[in-house]
């Protein structure tokens, strides 16, 4: 359930890579499993075609936003854009479908 007060934001990472970034994934997965369990993201996703990045956050503030992407092992390597979304729908916020026995 969703505390009140915190609001949902959509980040848009472009990234790069060199030798060190493949390095870092562990460490960056590790994080980022982190910020899941705990309810800090909702989604993420990445694309290796485009080399960017789209994480659904739940925060207060653009800025907390921030502070928890700076700690992000890969941070050094994205380009970041943070935009509070007014509208956040999916399956996941649906009631189940009911199945008949």
């Amino acid at each position: 359930m969703e505390k009140s007060g915190l609001k949902r934001f959509i980040v848009t990472i472009n990234f790069f890579m060199d030798e060190e970034f493949m390095a870092l994934v562990p460490a960056h997965r590790t994080y980022i499993s982190y910020l899941i369990n705990k309810s800090t993201i909702d989604s993420y996703a990445v694309s290796m075609e485009s080399y960017r990045t789209w994480i659904i956050m739940i925060c207060e503030t653009k800025a907390e936003v921030q502070k928890y992407l700076e700690k992000a092992p890969l941070y050094k390597y994205w380009t970041i854009e943070i935009d509070e979304l007014f509208v956040y729908n999916g399956q996941t916020y649906r009631l189940p479908s009911l199945q008949m026995n």
